[in-house]
């Protein structure tokens, strides 16, 4: 095993330090969806897996966050906060602002801190967003996928199709400067013409943030199956990178410019939180199932790991609450973490290519080996990948060569990350 990277030697002039909070629960199962979620039925009515026992075990992950993470001694606190899911706006702006409240009491909030939420627009409403921006949320994530209502049915979305857009203009309303829609576009029975009608509602709807996703059949999803059944098409490779096309070329007309292969933004829009991951920062991952990348103190494991580790929850509600209220482990053990990985400098590398060769301002990759010179110089010729000099390089930035993906080569970025990936092994 070779040395991990310390963390120390990330830039400061980027946020660096953010907490990821995983809310689980959900009302019901969309059946696109793979994620780590539950819907009443599936739980039970154990306290564990209730919302207030959620939140007791998430305030205790806290202050053991608090005492394991091993951050600066100039550390002000989390620069981002993101709550995710599920449905996080399932715990109401109650639920969520006693949340926020923790975060601030153990880890901290830095001044000027971006903090997220991820919301369904069914289960939002005026008040919702003014007490969230009380408390100091700054963000809010909404998921739009299509304002076609026969998409939103083979998608087994339970929201109207114009609620997104009314839900992004009370948060407005509310004072809410960042808010983002998301989309999937590829759902089999979406036409072109339904993507336009989405994309007409998303840039009328006033936001500076827009993800699109095209739509990935996960195995063990109830689209797969009848996807396998013969029940749906599945999603038509050509057919993705047409509508990819669609939906660039019309937000880049309207002031958007993607700064991550499926993320555009106006100016000053663009989603911090998500900035850390894809620029090799820490994150702390709490809830069931998260998962985070993190520098430990030694006490947390009885020795020093060094370097920056991942780490991954217990999955069920129930199981996490255990392991923190119900387990007798002192407050610098990890007793929600199920499992941990001391990132190499060899697993660094090949995430920071992973990550960070898809957004707009590149990554600067060692190319001193034969091989991935070759393969870069070849995507060059192809006109897929840019290859620049100069002062003002990318924040995860080192010796070698400032690459960047072409307008054309965003639609085969996984493929020349692959690539590179492999001839640096």
């Amino acid at each position: 095993m070779t040395d991990a990277v310390s963390p120390d030697s990330l830039s400061t002039t980027h946020p660096t330090h953010g907490l990821y909070i995983h809310v689980p629960f959900c009302a019901t199962r969309c059946g696109y969806c793979d994620f780590n979620t539950y819907t009443p039925q599936e739980l039970g009515d154990q306290h564990g897996n209730s919302i207030p026992g959620y939140l007791n075990a998430l305030e205790a992950e806290l202050d053991r966050a608090a005492a394991m993470w091993d951050v600066p001694g100039d550390f002000a606190g989390v620069q981002t906060v993101f709550f995710g899911g599920g449905t996080p706006s399932m715990l109401g702006h109650e639920g969520l602002n006693r949340a926020l409240r923790a975060v601030k009491r153990t880890v901290g909030l830095a001044p000027g801190a971006e903090v997220t939420t991820e919301s369904n627009p069914e289960s939002t409403s005026p008040e919702y967003f003014e007490k969230l921006r009380e408390e100091g949320f700054t963000r809010i994530s909404l998921g739009m996928q299509s304002a076609a209502g026969h998409v939103l049915k083979v998608l087994e979305r339970q929201h109207t199709p114009g609620r997104p857009v009314a839900a992004a203009q009370e948060a407005m309303a509310a004072g809410f400067e960042h808010v983002n829609l998301d989309l999937i576009y590829g759902t089999p029975t979406e036409t072109d013409d339904d993507l336009h009608a989405s994309l007409d509602a998303v840039l009328g709807a006033g936001v500076d943030h827009v993800s699109a996703y095209s739509l990935i059949v996960e195995d063990g999803t109830a689209m797969a199956r009848k996807v396998r059944r013969g029940e749906l098409p599945a999603p038509d490779e050509d057919v993705l990178a047409d509508r990819y096309t669609m939906i660039d070329r019309a937000l880049q007309e309207h002031g958007f410019s993607w700064y991550e292969v499926s993320n555009w933004s106006k100016p000053g829009g663009e989603c911090q939180h998500n900035l850390i991951y894809w620029r090799g920062g820490q994150w702390w991952g709490a809830g069931p199932g998260a998962h985070g990348c993190v520098s430990l103190k030694p006490q947390a494991f009885g020795h020093n790991p060094g370097g920056l580790t991942r780490t991954v929850n217990a999955k069920r509600p129930g199981t996490y609450f255990a392991g923190l209220i119900e387990s007798d482990a002192h407050i610098d053990q990890p007793a929600s973490i199920t499992s941990t990985e001391l990132l190499t400098d060899q697993d660094l590398r090949t995430e920071r290519i992973m990550l960070g060769l898809r957004l707009a301002e590149g990554i600067v990759v060692d190319d001193s080996a034969r091989a991935v010179a070759a393969v870069i110089d070849k995507y060059v010729l192809l006109g897929l990948l840019t290859r620049e000099a100069g002062e003002d390089r990318p924040f995860n930035s080192g010796e070698g060569s400032w690459i960047k993906l072409t307008e054309q080569g965003r639609y085969l970025a996984d493929g020349i990350v692959t690539d590179i990936i492999v001839a640096q092994e």
